[in-house]
């Protein structure tokens, strides 16, 4: 089971990842427990601050399909993985085990 912090993640986004992340305890930007993965929404978050703020954690960006310039902040900001969002939704499970091993 694998720490997951949901960074900009709404909740109706959230309810979508709980089934497929079932086993996996996701949590906020307020607990206290270090993550083994971070998600963000890149849309909803900063690309550059959550790279700087969870450097040794493997972090996960998704948005839509139409934000081009948000999936390449991402990219460039570091983040091990970005993905659109429906893409995600249909194999969260497995892109999330490539990352938390």
């Amino acid at each position: 089971m694998a720490t997951i912090l949901l960074a900009g993640v709404d909740l109706m986004f959230r309810s979508k990842l709980e089934g497929p992340l079932a086993g996996h305890r996701l949590v906020t930007t307020d607990s206290a427990d270090a993550p083994d993965l971070v998600i963000c929404d890149i849309a909803r978050v900063d690309a550059g601050e959550v790279s700087d703020a969870w450097p040794d954690t493997p972090i996960l960006g998704f948005t839509n399909h139409t934000d081009t310039v948000g999936l390449q902040r991402a990219h460039a900001a570091g983040f091990d993985r970005v993905i659109v969002k429906s893409a995600f939704v249909e194999r969260a499970r497995q892109v999330v085990d490539e990352l938390v091993g």
